[in-house]
């Protein structure tokens, strides 16, 4: 199991769980925290016994953002990773979900502050959960700056455009209800329990066939910019195929029997 000094790893049951760990700059997005990030996506694409990912922050926070110290010149922590980063210069979008999509869906536990960067991150999830205290925000353009991880595109394709623009060419922090009304988040619970009640929907993940789960993520994804049509005859494509897997016989067994079912992958 992976993890770096600014990322944790936790494996609970079929869920991976990834913490960010760097509590005292609000997780604010250094090497380690990225190489990290990075290589716990990897891992969870690799391992099929891994059902479903939860990324959440330590200390009572998600994520700041990139380290501004770092972007001044003033250094990055984690020169012994910039090996990693030479041999692959898109390591870091990677990290944040900009150019790489992990097959398993992926929970955000969001507490605290989930700003910029965090905001950006948060975009590249499946299901957001927030704590009732979360704050929320894209201040790239109160800093002169450009939210480059992704939210120009991605953001007005996941919320409405007006709210979206707004997030986006004000800079201002979204209060988590604020961030559900808009549709940022899924889901707003008492604060301090974001983690507890992303682990709920993991195991509710968790105990449905892998392979179909699998598939209806991709189908979501890669239909998002076809036309109906052609959105239909891809959705046929992944999902005729589900039906003749042995997970598919046990779902429907294990139905008539009146049993939890045994899923494979087969």
């Amino acid at each position: 199991m992976g993890g770096t000094e600014h990322l944790t790893v936790d494996r609970q049951g079929a869920t991976l769980v990834l913490t960010m760990n760097r509590p005292e700059a609000k997780n604010a997005l250094s090497l380690p925290l990225l190489v990290g990030l990075y290589d716990g996506w990897l891992e969870a694409d690799a391992d099929d016994g891994i059902r479903s990912v939860v990324l959440t922050g330590a200390g009572g926070d998600f994520c700041a953002g990139m380290d501004l110290k770092a972007l001044a010149g003033k250094g990055m922590a984690g020169d012994q990773y910039r090996d990693r980063l030479k041999a692959d210069p898109d390591l870091h979008w990677k990290a944040m979900l900009r150019h790489h999509r992990p097959r398993k869906p992926v929970i955000a536990a969001v507490e605290g502050y989930c700003v910029a960067g965090g905001t950006e991150i948060l975009q590249g999830t499946d299901i957001r959960v927030a704590g009732a205290g979360a704050t929320f925000g894209l201040f790239e353009v109160r800093r002169g700056l450009f939210p480059i991880g992704g939210s120009t595109v991605r953001l007005p394709r996941q919320i409405p455009r007006t709210h979206a623009l707004e997030m986006l060419l004000t800079g201002r922090p979204y209060s988590a209800e604020e961030a559900a009304r808009i549709g940022l988040v899924g889901r707003v619970v008492p604060e301090g329990t974001a983690l507890e009640a992303a682990l709920e929907i993991a195991e509710r993940i968790n105990a449905c066939g892998p392979l179909a789960v699998e598939a209806v993520k991709a189908s979501v994804y890669e239909t998002a910019g076809m036309t109906e049509a052609e959105g239909l005859a891809a959705e046929l494509v992944r999902g005729w195929p589900v039906f003749d897997t042995a997970d598919a016989k046990e779902g429907a067994r294990a139905f008539a029997e009146r049993r939890p079912p045994v899923y494979r992958r087969a």
